[in-house]
């Protein structure tokens, strides 16, 4: 059973009429690298969007996948080891994004593993910031942190795999479907496999978070040089 990427991702659903649109989010938001005592301000914005799916004909997020203390467990292991990033707006959390640069073994093959490239999870965004697409943007921010810190060709997530509506999500989004892997759903329900290349991320989603510390991605300053991806042959999982 796959252990190394959390199920499901959570970004706005109801910006679904066409492409990304970043314009409509004007704000300049705060992202900072979260921590373990920020555990219960990400098992909240869970609960939020677990409630909202529930309106949504899914049954994405209907019961904590395996159970709660294995869900929350691997929250809290996200945190521990820095993978995970908070967005705020005059101090409140409004999004939050976890990435890696090694993906699930047991999804992605071993000629996909050997290219650079980011995977992301638990990306979720509050109902109040909902229709600004930060959840695109977010990604796409995640996506240019990899390509300047390890050279990343691709963006790739695993995403529930009966949500249809977040499947089209994506795929607006200048993400590729690849395939879906052969698990049952009580074994992993997050087996819908999705890659953008390098050069479909949008530069300019940078400047839309500003980092504390500094190290936010400058769209004045110097970018990181995108590796021209090409696109992978789909292939059945092994």
């Amino acid at each position: 059973m796959p252990t190394n990427s959390p199920p499901g991702l959570t970004p706005n659903l109801t910006d679904r009429a066409g492409p990304a649109n970043h314009g409509a989010m004007s704000e300049i938001l705060q992202v900072r690298q979260a921590a373990a005592d920020d555990l219960d301000v990400i098992l909240g914005m869970i609960d939020e969007a677990a409630g909202w799916l529930r309106t949504k004909g899914t049954d994405q997020w209907r019961e904590p996948w395996p159970n709660r203390k294995a869900r929350d467990n691997r929250v809290l292991r996200g945190l521990r080891s820095r993978r995970t990033w908070l967005v705020e707006a005059a101090g409140a959390a409004v999004a939050t994004i976890t990435y890696r640069q090694h993906g699930n073994q047991e999804l992605w093959t071993e000629a996909e593993q050997s290219e650079p490239a980011v995977y992301v999870s638990r990306l979720i965004v509050s109902r109040e910031y909902s229709g600004l697409d930060v959840g695109g943007a977010l990604t796409d921010w995640a996506g240019l942190r990899a390509a300047r810190d390890w050279g990343a060709q691709w963006v790739r997530i695993d995403v529930w795999t009966t949500n249809e509506a977040l499947h089209n999500y994506y795929a607006k989004r200048g993400f590729e479907f690849c395939r879906i892997c052969p698990f049952d759903k009580e074994d992993y329900p997050s087996a819908a496999l999705f890659q953008k290349p390098m050069s479909k991320v949008d530069q300019v989603a940078s400047q839309r978070f500003t980092a504390p510390s500094g190290d936010s991605l400058s769209v004045t300053g110097p970018q990181p040089v995108l590796p021209q991806a090409v696109t992978a042959t789909p292939a059945l999982c092994v």
